[in-house]
């Protein structure tokens, strides 16, 4: 089975093409920088930095929506491959195909929704529940009135 879980930042904005042909395909580029549990003795590196490349919608949303410093959680494939460079020598390659990706912290957790600025929407106030004589207390948990214990369902 070949199955990657990272969750780490982007080191920059995602670098989306389209392939040439009828039905053209998104394809997005990015890397994670992804920490490490452990430090090695000697060096001061603490992240991978792992390169991912995302198709179709999938790269249509790292488009839209990811950029630098943005946390994500992937799930993906590896897949390496080669090529030979315009010096005629062989690069070889290691990529995580993406198959899901998804926000890993809130917008406000982020700093602004790492780089995004659209400016943050005021938010509404949230709902409360009319207790039984409006019985609530300054913590905002509702008091139970003595002897209702009967009526409660668990």
């Amino acid at each position: 089975m070949n199955k990657v879980i990272l969750m780490g930042r982007l080191t920059r904005d995602p670098e989306v093409r389209y392939s040439a042909g009828e039905s053209s395909t998104a394809v997005a580029r990015y890397t994670l920088a992804v920490d490490r549990r452990f430090r090695r003795e000697g060096s001061d590196q603490t992240a991978d930095f792992i390169g991912c490349v995302a198709f179709g919608r999938s790269a249509e949303f790292a488009e839209k929506y990811l950029r630098q410093g943005t946390k994500i959680c992937v799930t993906g494939r590896i897949q390496t491959g080669s090529y030979t460079n315009r010096d005629g020598q062989k690069v070889y390659t290691t990529d995580v195909v993406v198959e899901d990706q998804e926000f890993a912290e809130s917008k406000a957790a982020s700093g602004g929704g790492g780089g995004m600025t659209r400016q943050a929407e005021p938010k509404a106030a949230a709902p409360t529940m009319p207790a039984p004589g409006d019985a609530s207390s300054a913590d905002g948990f509702i008091n139970i009135p003595e002897g209702i214990d009967e009526e409660l369902p668990w």
